[in-house]
Parts: structure tokens; sequence; C-alpha cells
């Protein structure tokens, strides 16, 4: 216990105060993290079994002009269910694929050009195998590539995939799967790099963004005052 980090306690404490700040009703998660979520919803039925039950708790709330509503909302975790729920690093196929990695070339950024991603993907850890298949347990990396390969070509099957490329070599299969990252992701760029050149179009929508997000903390902040028993402070 002395290498524990405190973040595994706080970590999990913040990211549910951002999700239930802002009445969330459906957080997108990896499979990781569904266990964070269960955190929050445990807050908020915590919360409306102590705080938002009761008589004392509507005099409260009509006095202070407020629905007698639970304060918070209870999060359902959106988890993708194929084709990406969990990808795997470049680097080694049992290891999550990571932004924090300090090593650059074991994942896919968003705004990677096509020389780094055909260059990435060139030099990415394959096997020894022949062919390709998914869920072969000493063949990792096999399943993160088909995996990343059925992610950026949403509505297609594993079997429609692998009719395609199960009999490839990687020599083969990878400049297929270059191809494929780079089509799904240009669109994308090309979104990114449209709105940073319009600055003042940027500023609105992040001002937008502010005061919508202001305006739903305030209130939840409110809720939580009253259902307390805080003085209200309006």
């Amino acid at each position: 216990t002395e290498a524990v980090s405190v973040g595994l306690f706080t970590y999990p404490v913040l990211m549910a105060a951002d999700i239930l700040l802002y009445q969330a009703d459906r957080v997108p998660v990896g499979e990781d993290q569904r266990q964070h979520l269960e955190l929050a919803r445990d807050m908020v039925r915590r919360w409306t079994d102590i705080y938002n039950k009761g008589g004392p708790f509507k005099k409260r709330c009509k006095a202070a002009g407020i629905p007698s509503f639970p304060t918070f909302t209870e999060p359902e975790a959106m988890i993708v269910k194929e084709g990406g729920a969990r990808v795997m690093s470049l680097a080694d196929g049992s290891s999550k694929m990571s932004k924090s990695d300090p090593n650059d070339a074991s994942r896919i950024n968003v705004l990677d050009p096509p020389d780094v991603i055909r260059s990435k993907i060139k030099k990415c850890k394959t096997d020894a195998f022949k062919g390709l298949e998914w869920g072969n347990k000493e063949r990792p990396e096999a399943t993160n590539l088909l995996t990343i390969f059925q992610a950026v070509q949403p509505g297609r099957t594993k079997e429609d995939i692998l009719k395609e490329v199960g009999e490839m070599s990687w020599g083969e299969f990878k400049p297929v799967l270059t191809d494929a990252i780079i089509a799904h992701l240009e669109p994308i760029q090309n979104r990114y790099h449209e709105i940073r050149n319009d600055e003042e179009y940027l500023m609105s929508v992040l001002r937008e963004g502010s005061d919508s997000a202001n305006e739903i903390a305030s209130k939840t902040l409110k809720a939580a005052r009253v259902s307390m028993g805080f003085v209200n402070r309006d």
C-alpha cells in the first residue's frame, strides 16, 4: 500500500463529481471505467435516500421555489459492444492503448498525419502466425489490429472482415489497415482544422458551452444546498 497513489482514491470521486454536477444521464466510458461510473450511481442512490425524501425535504424545495425531484440524475454507461470497445497498444497487444504512454508509436492520435499513421502501422507489433484471426489468446496483436480495422469501418461484421483479410499476410494487411484508418480520420481532421482556423466561431462555441454548463451547475448546486438544509444564498 505504500506505493499506491492518492489518485486511486481521488480520480473516481472527481469523475463522479463531473458527471453528477452536470446531470449527465448517459456517459460514454470504456469497459475499464465501468466501476467508476458505478461509484457515481451509488453516490446518487445514497444521496437520494438521505436527503431527497420526506416532508421536510419537500417543504425546503417549495420554499426555495425548486421542484422536489432527486438532486442528481443516475447515469447510465454507454459502452461500445463491437469494434473498438477496448483498443490495445500497437507496441503490445495485451496492454491498453493510452494517450499517456510515453511511447507515441504505441497509439494512433486523432490528428496524426497520414505519413505518421503509415509509419506506426508499418512498425507495430505483430506475430509469426499465418493468416489473421480474432480471439486467439496467443495472438493478441491479431485481435487488436482486426478490432481497429473494424472500429474504423462502422457497420462491418467480423465475418465480413475475415472474408476480406483473413487469409492475408501481415505485409498485405498493414497497408489495407492503414488506408482504412486514414480514410476514417480524414473528415475528422478536416473538420478540426476548419474550426481551429475560425477563431471567432471557436470562441463563440466555447462561450456558449461555458454559459450552458454554468447554468446547469448552478441549478445543481442550489438543489444540493436545499436538499441538505443549507441556507439558500440566492
